[in-house]
């Protein structure tokens, strides 16, 4: 399957439907998400189901209205890297990584022993084995047909089907959160802002059957800036089409300056992200997203690369130890060694976009972005992600935590998505409808 990934780009036909013999090995050889049940005879342990409930070594502590407990913290650090012994992890490091470690004396990573905690409910490994059989590409690329819930492409055959196995995993139907966002200066300082925000997935709506039923549209999403007092009362509306090439994102936002909405068509692509301080693009939020059509996308591979991963002591750090200058304090950042696919997508001739390149690099247990590496117009690395992995164990689902675009060439990061100091995401907010997300709701959610 590897090699059939990597010796092509992606087609402009549709593409799915593996065969038979293929969608059996879900659940058997490999795992109900498409990975390699199996471990690599060392560091990386096989699959055995993943955290699908709270584990025993938390139930004392843990509570579905408080940040999740590390179900882990007896795990001793096995070792560190630092920019003196990196070379000897030359194969096990990203790009990015070894950028950061070149370029700040200060930053090493933490390793700990590989846990596969990745599990999600039944009924999305049900949609997966489907998916692998129905689901496929519309023409193009831009969008998704037949399949619903869970993976559409759990066995992929190209690098857009992987982005778009990213894009439409399984969070859950309906949820909200409150987030807070640091744009975080050379020396450390830093003004939080707050957001909450909520959404409704449709493609994981459980009452679909297949995504012809969602009338062209994915998540219906809302982001309220609550603070600090000079933005708050900022809001934008998104309904993101599932088939861009029928339809583009259609985005709305109220600024309490003017008290009115109005459309924003650039809320996309590498316009400046909301919250970011111009340190991130829209289409890099959540690590991406938006429509794939101004890059070509190809299979670079899997491999075993350092990830951060079960990062629950880094969300439950206080901001004032958290956030320093130049890099997170890497003392709260968890590393493992998992294995990640690779793609990589180069900016289509005629197009235009801030990053000529994009390498970017997916946890095979839950399809879920852990880095990218983002080049400039001169082919030179300008920024690093990284996304903070976490089984979110009640629920259960395999999520990310926060989300950090490090800028090399300004010394400069954004920590994004971050709940520290907050209340956990609220999987469950059966009390949100679709006829909330209308541009007249958004104005009167906009109020200082």
């Amino acid at each position: 399957m590897v090699s059939a990934l990597v010796a092509g780009t992606v087609a402009g036909s549709a593409l799915a439907k593996v065969p038979e013999a293929q969608v059996n090995r879900l659940g058997a050889d490999l795992t109900p998400m498409g990975s390699e049940k199996a471990g690599n005879g060392g560091a990386i342990p096989a699959w055995t189901g993943g955290l699908s409930s709270v584990p025993a070594s938390v139930q004392g502590e843990y509570s579905a209205d408080k940040l999740m407990p590390n179900p882990f913290k007896g795990d001793a650090v096995q070792f560190e890297v630092t920019a003196g012994n990196m070379a000897q992890y030359d194969g096990q490091l990203t790009e990015g990584y070894k950028a950061m470690l070149s370029t700040y004396p200060t930053y090493k990573m933490k390793v700990y022993q590989t846990r596969r905690s990745c599990a999600f409910p039944e009924f999305v490994y049900e949609a997966n084995k489907r998916n692998a059989q129905v689901s496929e590409l519309t023409p193009g690329g831009n969008g998704v047909s037949e399949g619903i819930m869970g993976s559409p492409f759990p066995i992929p055959n190209n690098a857009l089907e992987i982005i778009w196995n990213h894009t439409l995993r399984y969070r859950a139907f309906k949820l909200t959160r409150e987030f807070t966002a640091a744009p975080v200066t050379r020396s450390g300082e830093y003004e939080l802002q707050t957001v909450q925000d909520e959404a409704i997935l449709q493609w994981s709506d459980p009452s679909k059957k297949r995504a012809e039923e969602l009338n062209n549209i994915s998540l219906y999403y809302i982001a309220n800036t609550v603070a600090p007092a000079r933005s708050a009362g900022s809001v934008i509306l998104v309904h993101e089409t599932l088939n861009r090439a029928l339809e583009d994102r259609k985005a709305w936002q109220y600024s309490p300056g003017t008290r009115r909405v109005r459309r924003a068509p650039n809320i996309a692509y590498d316009n400046p992200g909301t919250n970011s301080d111009g340190l991130s693009t829209s289409d890099s939020f959540d690590g991406y997203n938006g429509a794939p059509d101004r890059y070509d996308w190809t299979v670079l591979g899997k491999s075993e690369k350092f990830v951060a991963a079960n990062a629950y002591d880094a969300s439950l750090a206080s901001y004032a130890d958290y956030l320093k200058p130049l890099h997170l304090n890497q003392d709260h950042v968890r590393y493992e060694l998992h294995r990640v696919w690779s793609i990589e997508a180069n900016l289509k001739s005629g197009t235009r976009h801030v990053y000529s390149r994009r390498v970017t690099h997916l946890d095979e247990d839950s399809w879920t972005i852990t880095g990218a590496e983002l080049y400039d117009g001169r082919g030179e690395l300008w920024r690093v992600q990284e996304l903070h992995g976490r089984q979110d164990y009640g629920v259960p689902l395999c999520n990310k935590g926060a989300e950090i675009v490090y800028d090399l060439q300004a010394g400069r990061y954004l920590a994004l998505a971050l709940q520290n100091e907050g209340e956990p995401i609220n999987y469950g907010a059966e009390e949100l409808d679709v006829n909330r997300y209308t541009p007249a709701a958004i104005r009167q959610l906009g109020v200082r």
